[in-house]
């Protein structure tokens, strides 16, 4: 069997604007609040065999707006809110850097480092993956790296979806795209 073999799909996420509400520099974790039907997507993603990947931006460290721990407390109540709708993130990647701060390892989206490093780390095929977000950054290294990318327009969108990506209303519409409507016959990722 070949090393192509063994990759596995996956759906790289942004966070603000695409699971939770967008709260700027969020440093608080009762402002974490899942956008509708947030949950239910993951949670479509994760039985669909897709490899669920938070890859987010998250300046207000580099800025000192907030500390890690307080990024990570958030992060455990996304998790925890995720759970209680049977939903999970596989893998998390932030860039703490501030826009304009050295990035030797080009890991500030739209980089393509944090995207790079969980294709390493869990031998992700990015030729069966999809990046959504609702920002530029987060749907541009779509085709530098070979992946297929969903936009979710929000109050944050800097413009129209470049050529080649998609558009949907929300996450749950993105989900959609991606493996169907619910109750439609669906192959597992996994399968060739």
């Amino acid at each position: 069997m070949s090393a192509a073999a063994d990759l596995r799909p996956a759906v790289f996420l942004d966070r603000d604007g695409t699971i939770i509400h967008d709260r700027e520099y969020l440093a608080d974790p009762a402002g974490v609040e899942l956008l509708p039907g947030a949950g239910e997507a993951v949670a479509r993603l994760n039985r669909a065999g897709f490899f669920v990947v938070l890859v987010t931006n998250q300046s207000g460290i580099g800025r000192g707006y907030f500390t890690e721990d307080d990024y990570q407390a958030i992060h455990c109540r996304l998790i925890d809110l995720l759970a209680a709708r049977g939903a999970r993130l596989d893998a998390e990647y932030h860039c703490p850097l501030a826009p304009g701060d050295p990035d030797p390892g080009s890991m500030r989206k739209p980089g393509t480092g944090m995207y790079l490093r969980a294709a390493r780390e869990h031998g992700l095929d990015f030729a069966a993956s999809w990046l959504v977000g609702d920002r530029l950054r987060d749907v541009i290294p779509a085709a530098e790296l070979g992946a297929r990318a969903i936009l979710i327009p929000s109050a944050q969108t800097e413009g129209p979806a470049p050529g080649g990506v998609g558009a949907a209303a929300s996450l749950l519409d993105a989900v959609t795209s991606i493996i169907g409507p619910v109750g439609t016959s669906q192959r597992s990722p996994n399968v060739g």
